[in-house]
């Protein structure tokens, strides 16, 4: 449990700082940026420790997270930059959130009436913290938004079926791999994507955080219910939203107030059922 929630505090904060860099800077060079200096860092943490490169079913697990995540991120990126919040941030989070909880229930049984009570109240949660209010019309970045809820979704699932230990390892292929297509693409599409000097700074923690977020998600799943770990973590959005209260000084409205309450409650409720 302590671990999921740790997951949603520094996915929020990585997720916030995401979104700000990416209306100023290219969201390739973003994601690029902070996906090799995630790289880096697990890279060196595997190696101190002294893990194997993974092989077998658990490189084809990597390759296909990797590839899962990579797109995940930059549409979320991209998503937030170019579209309405509104829209882009509860239809990500719910998706992220609801996949890995459904493919839990289906490998691993439904939990307990208290469990299941958190989990339904984190994910109404994880939509009330979301919502921003806008009134303008459209529909800018829904498309980026279930793109990235689904394939963020999907990497959840995937990386929870990597076999025990090695953990650091597994991150840093699947850093890879997102690196080199998130480098394929700005090379196919001939985009911009070179950051501000004065932002490296920022984007390099950004991907220590993001990173870090995946590491205590992997954990999470690897030492409890996927279910559960996938839908504690999901609650990033309340990180998200404290922090552009406390450094936008943006106002916390209604929904936001009524979200953090109700993922106090599912956390409790969690908890108590043996999460």
């Amino acid at each position: 449990m302590v671990l999921g929630l740790a997951a949603a505090l520094v996915w929020g904060a990585g997720d916030f700082g995401g979104g700000l860099l990416s209306r100023r800077s290219p969201v390739y060079g973003v994601v690029l940026v902070s996906q090799v200096t995630g790289m880096l860092m697990v890279g060196a943490i595997a190696l101190a420790l002294g893990e194997t490169i993974p092989a077998g079913p658990d490189l084809v697990i990597c390759l296909v997270a990797g590839a899962l995540g990579g797109l995940g991120i930059t549409m979320l990126y991209r998503g937030l930059a170019i579209g309405r919040m509104g829209i882009v941030a509860p239809v990500t989070g719910v998706l992220a959130a609801v996949i890995p909880v459904v493919a839990g229930f289906a490998t691993e049984g439904v939990p307990g009436p208290v469990v299941l009570a958190g989990i339904v109240i984190a994910v109404v949660a994880v939509v009330l913290v979301s919502r921003v209010a806008d009134e303008s019309g459209g529909r800018e970045g829904l498309s980026e938004a279930l793109i990235a809820g689904t394939t963020i979704g999907l990497f959840g699932v995937a990386i929870a079926q990597l076999s025990e230990g090695n953990v650091f390892s597994a991150l840093t292929v699947i850093r890879l791999v997102q690196g080199v297509l998130v480098a394929g693409a700005v090379l196919l599409l001939r985009t911009a994507w070179r950051p501000g000097v004065s932002i490296l700074p920022a984007l390099v923690a950004i991907g220590l955080l993001d990173t870090a977020g995946n590491a205590f998600y992997l954990l999470a799943v690897q030492t409890g219910q996927l279910a559960i770990a996938s839908v504690l973590s999901a609650m990033y959005p309340v990180a998200t939203v404290v922090l552009a209260m406390v450094v936008l000084r943006e106002p916390i409205t209604r929904d936001h107030t009524v979200g953090i309450v109700l993922a106090g409650i599912a956390i409790a409720l969690i908890g108590a059922g043996g999460g």
